[in-house]
């Protein structure tokens, strides 16, 4: 069993530890701030250290983009569960050189949150647009994400179904070139 594996099972582990020990995180050193109201108020801080500072001493911008990533995913994973959620669109704009740590401060808005219910009452998918930032100590913008998360029903017989025809379709490519 992978270590992702087993945190995602491991039911003694608070979600908050769960997320700094995710691989990726845990080597840049994230550290989880606040995870409340069911994720819908997210704050991390991602420290400037070895693994995130680049040869001109700020912070990767890979670093910021690999934070910003899946959390509104999860987020919107933990407000809706039972559907497939995975980012659609991610954009982040680098507007200060982060000297310092920075922190995430990611905040899922009501409104957002009964729009994507009223979507998903009436069956169809979702494709909300969050922005967030993440914050120097002195609380000025280093740099602003666009993310766009895309919600769908749960319908695993259309994920078979579509694994299926994938497999045959490779399987009738392989016939002709043999």
């Amino acid at each position: 069993m992978h270590l992702t594996d087993w945190l995602r099972y491991t039911g003694w582990i608070s979600p908050a530890r769960r997320l700094e020990w995710f691989p990726p995180y845990r080597s840049m050193g994230v550290k989880v701030l606040a995870l409340e109201n069911g994720w819908r108020k997210v704050r991390l801080l991602l420290p400037l250290n070895r693994r995130t500072r680049n040869p001109g001493g700020s912070m990767f911008g890979g670093s910021i983009a690999l934070l910003a990533d899946p959390i509104p995913a999860l987020s919107c994973n933990r407000v809706f569960p039972g559907h497939a959620v995975w980012t659609r669109h991610l954009e982040v704009d680098f507007r200060r050189p982060g000297l310092f740590g920075l922190e995430l401060r990611f905040d899922f808005d009501a409104d957002v949150e009964q729009r994507i219910a009223a979507d998903l009452a009436q069956g169809q998918r979702s494709d909300p647009c969050f922005e967030f930032g993440f914050y120097l100590p002195n609380g000025e913008v280093c740099a602003w994400v666009i993310n766009r998360v895309a919600i769908r029903p749960m319908d695993q017989s259309r994920s078979r179904g579509g694994a299926l025809r994938r497999r045959q379709s490779r399987n009738r490519i392989r016939e002709k070139n043999v």
